[in-house]
């Protein structure tokens, strides 16, 4: 049966069930390789090596040729005659016990005592006699070499001869083209059965990064705004302020083009500058935000957009967060506001007023019963997610150094649970200090530039397991703190402009920083 056509080859489904049948013989399945054989009609008949099998036969290796010609579709003819050459050769070696064995249970024996009894009682007869003598056993002018040679040109008269592991080779030589094309991750990351990418590889320990790894150029008129890594850190999402929402391959510092539709050039976009991005919890989904207010949903292995709010605010959305579930999405935008708008309907849910300034981060706490806002107010306010009721408000850092008159001049532009304390959050201000604090605002640790000018931090995150704090200052360096101790580690001069992202991936030692000139890089240890 054809099973595909193209205007250049065809290919057999028998074909394909013989490179089936050779993968089962070479790693020993030999009852699926005889239920496969059973089930399709279909036999495999090669040898890796026609000369080595006839050399098996020649020397008299029995239970070698035996043993490749179970998984062999041979005539009737063929295999009696081997079948016969090896009764009379253990009647020479007196291996009667096994010569009657043999005579009663082997299927080409048995069909030849049913089909052609005179030549399966001479062999009986031979079994009787009290010593093995070659003129009985073999006919007029031949003996044992002859018959083995016989047998060796009659067997691979029916056998053909392919290359060792055909189904992995063919596989393999469609991979590496389908590589070269640059539709598959050149560093080998695949999972061949379900299409995409293998799981990625983890880092067991945080280490500090301290060295470009790679960089990905933008044009300055097309530079990302934003930044954010898969869950499991199979690509890198950036959203750029010419609309285009776009999946990178960090190792190969090029766009993933495995992903279909980025293949296509069909990429994901919005009509307005992209601001802020999120993915769900599985990764399945990502949302993106732009200026003019609307947020967008994607199915990321599609790049089909899955839902659109049109109007989720009335000016730039700021930030993205995702409900435990995937059913809301919680935005916060420069027109003071956060809200939550439900996945299903389509729908604005709820409203969080309060703030006097930009939302520039908004998020929900580990359990999904509350929120957490950032404002360029200066202020973090708790929410309570049901009700929208405003649970508490406080003003970071005015229980430590910097006093309450500057402070309520600090916009507050980061909040991020801390991944080792769901109860603890990273906050970070325009100003020289960040924070872990309890969502009840009380300070747990701060951090410290240690500089009066030009160390004011403009992003912040934090290693996968909360190990260390990276703070970007908006001199282009990047001040990496103690989790724990908070002590002031090491400092990574990362550009000499300013500085406007930065993420972690999910478990590698990787950073990455954005700047305004359209250049994202890669940091590692």
């Amino acid at each position: 049966t054809l099973i595909m056509s193209t205007t250049n080859f065809e290919i057999e489904s028998h074909d394909v069930i013989k490179l089936m049948l050779q993968f089962l013989r070479e790693h020993n399945l030999t009852s699926s390789l005889h239920a496969l054989q059973a089930e399709s009609g279909v036999s495999l008949n090669t040898v890796p090596n026609i000369d080595a099998f006839k050399a098996d036969v020649m020397a008299g290796r029995w239970d070698t040729v035996l043993g490749q010609a179970s998984s062999l579709q041979l005539s009737q003819e063929r295999l009696s005659l081997l079948y016969e050459q090896v009764v009379l050769e253990l009647l020479e070696a007196r291996e009667m016990d096994l010569v009657r064995e043999m005579l009663r249970t082997t299927e080409p024996l048995c069909i030849m005592k049913a089909e052609q009894p005179e030549r399966y009682a001479r062999l009986e007869q031979l079994t009787r006699r009290p010593m093995f003598v070659a003129t009985d056993a073999y006919e007029l002018g031949t003996n044992k070499d002859k018959r083995r040679r016989e047998v060796a040109e009659q067997l691979s008269a029916e056998l053909t001869v392919v290359p060792p592991s055909r189904l992995v080779a063919l596989i393999g030589q469609a991979l590496r083209f389908q590589q070269a094309q640059g539709s598959l991750p050149a560093d080998g990351s695949l999972d061949l059965f379900r299409g995409g990418r293998r799981k990625a590889r983890k880092d067991n320990e945080e280490k500090i990064p301290q060295k470009q790894a790679g960089v990905i150029k933008f044009s300055p008129d097309s530079h990302p705004e934003t930044c954010t890594f898969a869950p499991d850190g199979s690509g890198l999402v950036t959203g750029s302020v010419d609309g285009f929402v776009e999946v990178w391959d960090v190792d190969q510092c090029r766009l993933r083009k495995d992903l279909e539709y980025q293949a296509k050039d069909e990429l994901m976009m919005h009509e307005e500058p992209v601001l802020c991005s999120a993915f769900n919890r599985d990764g399945e989904l990502l949302a993106t935000g732009s200026q003019d207010g609307k947020v967008m949903i994607w199915k990321i292995s599609t790049g089909q957009c899955l839902r659109k709010f049109s109007k989720a605010h009335s000016v730039g959305v700021t930030s993205l967060c995702f409900s435990k579930d995937s059913s809301q999405i919680l935005t916060g935008s420069f027109d003071h506001l956060a809200r939550i708008h439900g996945l299903k309907s389509g729908k604005t849910l709820k409203e969080f007023r309060g703030h006097t300034s930009y939302v520039n981060s908004a998020i929900f706490t580990k359990d999904g019963v509350n929120a957490l806002t950032a404002s360029s107010d200066g202020s973090v306010r708790l929410w309570d997610a049901k009700t929208t009721e405003c649970l508490l408000t406080f003003r970071p850092g005015l229980s430590c150094t910097v006093t309450a008159a500057v402070s309520r001049d600090l916009s507050v532009h980061t909040l991020k649970l801390m991944p080792n304390n769901s109860d603890h959050l990273l906050v970070c201000m325009k100003g020289p200090q960040a924070f872990v604090m309890t969502v009840q605002g009380q300070v747990v640790r701060s951090f410290s530039s240690g500089k009066l000018t030009g160390g004011d931090f403009v992003c912040a995150t934090t290693s996968p397991q909360g190990k260390w704090i990276y703070c970007v200052g908006e001199d282009g360096v990047v001040y990496i703190f103690d989790g724990v101790s908070a002590q002031l580690e090491n400092v990574l001069q990362v550009s000499e402009k300013e500085v406007i992202g930065i993420c972690h991936h999910p478990h590698r030692n990787l950073l990455t920083t954005i700047t305004d000139d359209g250049e994202l890089k890669l940091w590692k240890p």
